[in-house]
């Protein structure tokens, strides 16, 4: 009986998380402006006002530059971060990790907030490069934590045997550490490209006038008759990133599973 309520439970959770989602697509195809059931018909006409819509496709173009740079960058500092956290005893690293994973527990309008008083008072201009600042502290907690996860399943001896055969440090990261850590490494720029390219409001406070993607949808919400639009780039969107998470917890896993086939 307890593990049945449980079930329901869980079932019920899921439900009111992601059945709200999936209605989103199933009015993107409806021929009316109007959300409301019965549909009116079907049409893929909004799909095709996307293509015609540049200030849309200027926004994307923002959300794609400002995604791309935040991944490589916070993969970057990821990296040495993990690297040196599993491979050193350092004093200090546990407060060290806590503090860089603090921008996750702190609501994003007041670190969106900070941080317009802060360029502000350094006198820095509001702009798509403010927008990946703020954004680098919200992703590279996350590139850590996969980075980390890697690194503590990693073989040292390999690199060890790399240096006894004469290969200094940083080709023995080329040629050892970094194919190993490659699932890990594509893992991490997935997941934070699709956190920076989602992200609201830390870009609706540094933007300026440089729109990112969800700065433009919530701009369209005013307008009645173009939220149908808005629900068609809304489903895209949402496939784009369940496509993406997937991949990403793929080649996350594929290193797990060869260590275990290999074991």
């Amino acid at each position: 009986m307890k593990n049945k309520s449980l079930l329901l439970y869980a079932f019920a959770y899921l439900a009111f998380l992601y059945v709200p989602v999936l209605v989103l697509p199933v009015f993107s195809f409806n021929d009316s402006q109007f959300i409301a059931f019965p549909l009116s018909g079907f049409t893929t006409r909004w799909y095709g006002a996307l293509a015609g819509d540049s200030a849309m496709q200027h926004a994307l173009g923002n959300s794609l530059k400002v995604g791309i740079v935040t991944a490589l960058l916070s993969t970057m500092l990821g990296l040495a971060a993990a690297r040196a956290v599993t491979r050193y005893r350092l004093r200090g690293a546990g407060a060290a990790l806590g503090f860089i994973s603090l921008p996750l527990f702190i609501p994003d309008i007041v670190l969106g907030l900070s941080l317009l008083m802060l360029l502000g008072a350094m006198g820095l201009p509001l702009s798509l490069a403010a927008v990946m600042l703020g954004h680098l502290l919200v992703c590279v907690p996350f590139a850590l934590t996969v980075l980390i996860a890697r690194f503590e399943g990693f073989d040292r001896n390999l690199e060890e045997a790399s240096a006894d055969l004469g290969e200094d440090g940083w080709m023995t990261f080329w040629r050892i550490t970094a194919p190993l850590m490659l699932p890990g490494i594509i893992a991490s720029l997935l997941l934070t490209f699709i956190t920076s390219f989602d992200e609201f409001l830390v870009a609706f406070f540094l933007s300026g006038t440089e729109a990112t993607l969800p700065i433009y949808i919530w701009g369209q919400l005013r307008f009645p008759e173009r939220l149908p639009m808005v629900l068609a780039l809304g489903a895209v969107i949402l496939a784009v990133s369940v496509v993406l998470v997937i991949c990403a917890e793929h080649v996350r896993n594929l290193g797990v599973k060869n260590r275990v086939v290999g074991a």
